[in-house]
């Protein structure tokens, strides 16, 4: 081999000498006696030392496999050592060569379109038609071969790796036959054959659950790792791939699309086509880790999609006649979560396809999303009969509208559940007629529960006018008395006294009391109000006496500035009177017509000159004092 390389011998006809060793079909093997400058008498020397050393190529395959098995290990590290020797200054001048292609390619020469497009890797399967990319192809083909039959697979991998130009059906078969998967995997990337190998890592993937093979080395993380280069230049192959991890890790797959920057509609669209057991789980994966990322659309398909399923999951439980409106199973909370977070989808489509006589809490939410919270009351307390979900919606949108809505007005909800309560009969029938209206006509549901609020019953709407205009009211004994017998005759025995005293008692801060007094029945005793007046009472004793302190505090605010205003007007008001005898209390000559001071007390008298002088040896005397300490 040290003769061969340094001797002008075709690397083919080196290679030719090793039937173990295949080469490209391509590849021609030149006479040995045209390829080297030596004398007779060398050349037969070396031809009789060569088939002494090596086994000769054999015509029949069995042979060849006989003449395999002779080739020794350390023949082949002889190769392998003269093969990269030889193959550094061959790879360079390919790269080269490839390079200069993608230039002139770049700049827009046409005559380059006709050779194939390689930069630094063989990305397609294409004839080479540049000599030195032909004989680095031979090389690196016959150095991979040789150090897989020498036991060296780290160092095949390793030749993978870099910059190389392997031929990809020979090669590709010698790593299948040696079951050498990361090679393989390498061999199908340096080639940009991305098909090919993330095929060959799903397989690997659902060899390793089966068998638990390659466990730690091919697992679902890895064909998630292959992807992300992937997202910015083949987003379709990514999505197609992505099928089966979005499964397995369906976190690491939505990181994925976030971070390669793939649409979420495209996402959302190939799913919907190919995998749609898969979109709503990618829509709720979505909008758990990026609610900004989903669009109206997006959460309005995903709200459609679960509400199908527990459509479909009510109609089986409704044909065995077994639905409980209490029964929640997982898809039906995953619903009413979406319904309560998500705010893109349009509640009127919903309402049309919900049963009117089930769901009701469902029907709850999308009243409430509506603005209709007299419907969403109503079904919390009397189809569901759970008075807390009734309070916990009033404490909702109270929470939410008090920074943008006056507190007074906030405060109304609370009195329509009070109203509620006392009225059962009337607020039941109420939603049964609205809800009828929206199953009748499910075309027009928007304009029919747009106009519910307009359906109310006479006492309801004095109610609501009453409590719009509740801050200004006042109570009087005749009007309580109208409104106490009309919630009585009207409410009868069916009030219910518990939860009015409940909700007054807990809410009493937010609700207007003066209102909730007179809408009262007659015959609520006093003692039982009194969880709500106490606090109240207390509440608008410390109002009032706040508000008096405050009054007060501004009033004495307001004086002390006029206090001071009349004082310093009294003092410029002042005046001194200077005669002949006037003298300067300083110097103790007489003031005359020269300028003068006064001090604060009105009386003293002095020259301003002694003044100014008196206060120079002031300072002086304190500095000096300053000094000596």
């Amino acid at each position: 081999m040290e003769h061969f390389l340094a001797s002008q011998v075709d690397i083919t006809y080196v290679l030719s000498l090793y039937p173990s060793i295949v080469l490209p079909k391509t590849t021609t093997i030149p006479k040995p006696e045209k390829l080297m400058d030596l004398s007779p008498d060398d050349s037969s020397g070396l031809s009789d030392d060569l088939e002494t050393l090596l086994p000769q190529p054999s015509e029949s395959d069995e042979n060849a496999a006989f003449e395999f098995k002779k080739t020794s290990h350390n023949t082949l590290m002889a190769l392998i050592k003269y093969l990269q020797k030889k193959g550094y200054n061959i790879v360079e001048k390919a790269a080269a060569e490839g390079m200069e292609e993608v230039v002139l390619d770049a700049i827009g020469d046409n005559f380059t379109s006709a050779r194939s497009k390689k930069s630094n890797k063989r990305h397609d399967n294409v004839p080479i038609n540049s000599a030195a990319r032909d004989m680095a192809a031979i090389l690196d083909t016959a150095l991979l071969q040789a150090l897989l039959l020498t036991g060296q697979p780290s160092a095949a991998l390793e030749l993978l790796n870099g910059l190389n130009y392997c031929d990809v059906k020979i090669c590709e078969e010698l790593l299948q036959n040696g079951n050498h998967y990361a090679a393989l995997l390498e061999l199908y990337k340096s080639n940009s054959m991305h098909r090919e190998s993330l095929r060959l890592l799903h397989q690997l993937v659902e060899e390793s659950k089966r068998n638990q093979s390659h466990a730690g080395e091919f697992g679902p993380e890895a064909i998630v790792e292959y992807l992300k280069p992937l997202c910015g230049t083949d987003p379709m192959l990514v999505l197609e791939f992505s099928l089966f991890v979005l499964e397995n890790r369906p976190t690491q797959t939505i990181e994925l699309f976030l971070s390669g920057n793939i649409p979420a509609d495209m996402v959302n669209a190939y799913l919907k086509q190919h995998a749609p057991n898969m979109q709503g789980r990618y829509l709720e994966l979505m909008l758990a880790m990026n609610e900004n990322r989903i669009s109206a659309n997006l959460q309005n398909e995903m709200v459609q999609i679960s509400l199908s399923e527990v459509l479909e999951w009510y109609s089986e439980l409704s044909a065995q006649q077994m639905w409980d409106e209490k029964a929640y199973s997982p898809t039906r909370k995953k619903l009413l979560s979406a319904l309560e977070s998500i705010s893109g989808y349009n509640p009127e489509a919903l309402l049309e396809h919900l049963p009117p006589d089930a769901l009701f809490e469902e029907h709850a939410i999308l009243f409430g999303k509506m603005n209709q919270h007299e419907l969403a009351l109503s079904l919390y307390v009397h189809k569901l009969h759970v008075p807390e979900l009734a309070l916990a919606y009033c404490d909702r949108v109270y929470d939410s509208a008090v920074h943008r809505l006056p507190v007074k007005s906030c405060g109304n909800l609370y009195l329509t559940l009070l109203q509620i309560y006392l009225n059962p009969p009337k607020t039941t029938k109420y939603f049964e007629n609205s809800i009828m209206n929206l199953a009748s006509s499910p075309n027009t549901s928007t304009q029919k529960v747009s106009s519910v609020a307009s359906l109310k019953s006479k006492v309801g709407r004095k109610k609501i006018a009453s409590i719009e205009g509740a801050e200004d009211m006042r109570i009087g004994p005749s009007n309580t008395d109208t409104t106490i017998e009309e919630s009585s005759e009207e409410g009868g025995s069916t009030v219910m006294f518990d939860q009015v005293l409940d909700l007054l008692s807990r809410r009493w801060d937010r609700i207007n009391g003066a209102y909730a007094l007179k809408i009262l029945p007659r015959e609520t005793k006093l003692q039982n109000l009194l969880p709500f007046l106490g606090p109240l009472v207390k509440k608008s004793s410390e109002a009032y006496r706040n508000s008096s302190v405050i009054k007060s505090l501004r009033q004495t605010e307001n004086l002390q500035p006029k206090q001071v205003k009349d004082e310093l007007y009294n003092q410029r008001k002042a005046t001194v009177k200077i005669s002949r005898d006037s003298t300067c209390s300083l110097c103790d000559k007489k003031i005359g017509t020269s300028v003068f001071a006064i001090y604060p007390n009105g009386k003293t008298l002095v020259h301003f000159v002694c003044f100014r002088d008196s206060q120079n040896k002031k300072g002086v005397t304190r500095g000096s004092l300053l000094k000596k300490r």
